[in-house]
C-alpha cells in the first residue's frame, strides 16, 4: 500500500515501509471521523469496492475478518478503539491547516517569549500522528525548537519524524525526537522541561479521566497546551437534505461509546483545566469543504454515516440512499459541507517546570 503525501515544510512523507516490527495490519488501521471505530465491508487487494464501501483505512468503516487494528490510544484491551492510518491523515491535513485558529497563536507567542531562558522551546506534540502538527506549527514560530513526538504506534512515528519541518519563522533549527507512549498515562514528570504541548483531534477520543490526566499534567509542569481540532458535534451540509439531523445525532451518539466524550470532549477540558489554574480560550476551527475537496469530502461522508449505521442499524436503508445521493452530488461538485470542531489554548500558571 502506496502512502505518498506532499507536507507543507519537509517534502514528502516517504513511501518506504517503517521498521518491519512497526507493521503488523497495515491496511487494518482504521479509525471514523473524530476516532471513531466503524464497521463495514473494506475492499481486499484485487477486489473493488461497491461506491459506498471504498473507505481509505483512517475514515471510516474498517476491518477484514481476522485482522486486528494496530494503532491505538490506550493499552486497555483487544476491543481498544483503533486510532488512524496515514491515507487518512495524509487526505485530511490540508483541511486540517486551513482549519486551525491562527487567531490563538498570538497569545501562544507572547507566553513562549517570556519563557526564562534563551534556549529555545520543548514541544511536545502528543497523538503526533503523521507530524501535521508540527508541519503548520513550527515554521510559525521564532526561535529554535525540539519537538518530541508522542504516538503509541511506530509506523506513524516514522512517517512524522522523517517529514518533520527543519526550522522555524525566523529560519531557527527544528530538531525531533520521537517517543512511543500513551497520552492517557501522562504525568507532570514527563513533562519536566516543556515549554508546549500540542495535540489535533485528540480530545474528542479521551474519557473524562484521561482529559482530567492530561490537564492536570499540563498545569504541573506548568506549560501551556495547544489542543485543536476537536469535534463540536455540528455538521452543516449544501443543499440540506431531511436525513441531515438523524445522522449526526446518531454519529456523535457513536463518539460517546465506551465512555469516550466525542462532541463533549472541549467542555469538559475547559471545565479540567480551569478547575486546575488555567486560563483557557477557544476558537471555531471548522473544516470548510467545498469541490476542491471533494476526495476528504466524500471519504468523510462515508466514514460519518458509516458510523450512525453502526449506531443505529435500522437507518441502513435510508442511510444508504443518503450516501449515494451524497456521494454523487459531491463528484458533482454541488456538494458543501462545514465540519465544526473547536481549538482551545490553555495557558497554565508558570512553574519551575517550565523552560
Amino acid at each position: 500500500m502506496r502512502k505518498t503525501a506532499m507536507t507543507q515544510q519537509a517534502g514528502k512523507i516517504p513511501t518506504q515501509l517503517g521498521p518491519d516490527e512497526a507493521v503488523e495490519s497495515r491496511s487494518s488501521v482504521v479509525a471514523g471521523p473524530g476516532g471513531a471505530s466503524v464497521q463495514a465491508a473494506v475492499a481486499g487487494p484485487g477486489e473493488v469496492p461497491g461506491e459506498a464501501e471504498h473507505v481509505i483505512p483512517g475514515a471510516g468503516p474498517t476491518l477484514r475478518p481476522g485482522e486486528r487494528p494496530t494503532v491505538r490510544l490506550r493499552d486497555t484491551g483487544p476491543d481498544d478503539p483503533p486510532r488512524y492510518a496515514p491515507e487518512w491523515l495524509e487526505l485530511r491535513e490540508g483541511a486540517d491547516a486551513a482549519a486551525r485558529a491562527v487567531e490563538l497563536l498570538d497569545p501562544l507567542r507572547i507566553r513562549l517569549a517570556n519563557l526564562p531562558g534563551k534556549a529555545g522551546i520543548v514541544v511536545h506534540d502528543l497523538g503526533c500522528g503523521t507530524g501535521s502538527m508540527g508541519r503548520w506549527l513550527a515554521p510559525r514560530l521564532d526561535g529554535a525548537q525540539h519537538w518530541i513526538l508522542h504516538d503509541r504506534d511506530p509506523y506513524l512515528l516514522h512517517f512524522a519524524a522523517v517529514a518533520a519541518p527543519r526550522s522555524g519563522a525566523d529560519g531557527s533549527r527544528v530538531s525531533t525526537e520521537t517517543r512511543r507512549g500513551d497520552v492517557g498515562r501522562l504525568t507532570p514528570d514527563a513533562l519536566a522541561g516543556a515549554s508546549l504541548v500540542t495535540a489535533s483531534a485528540l480530545l474528542d477520543v479521551l474519557t473524562r479521566e484521561e482529559i482530567d490526566t492530561l490537564a492536570a499534567a499540563c498545569t504541573g509542569a506548568g506549560c501551556p497546551a495547544l489542543l485543536t481540532l476537536s469535534v463540536a458535534g455540528r455538521v452543516d451540509l449544501t443543499p440540506s437534505h431531511p436525513l441531515d439531523a438523524e445522522i449526526a445525532e446518531a454519529f456523535n451518539a457513536h463518539q460517546r461509546l465506551g465512555g469516550l466524550l466525542g462532541p463533549d470532549a472541549v467542555t469538559a477540558a475547559c471545565e479540567a483545566f480551569s478547575e486546575r489554574g488555567a486560563t483557557v480560550r477557544l476558537h471555531p476551527s471548522p473544516w470548510r469543504l467545498g469541490p476542491t475537496e471533494s476526495a476528504l469530502t466524500a471519504q468523510w461522508l462515508r466514514g460519518w454515516v458509516g458510523a450512525a449505521v453502526e449506531q443505529r442499524p435500522e437507518l441502513r436503508e435510508r442511510a444508504d440512499r443518503y450516501l449515494s445521493e451524497r456521494l454523487a452530488a459531491c463528484a458533482a461538485g454541488e456538494l458543501r459541507v462545514v465540519v465544526h470542531h473547536t481549538d482551545l489554548l490553555a495557558l497554565s500558571r508558570p512553574t519551575g517546570g517550565a523552560s
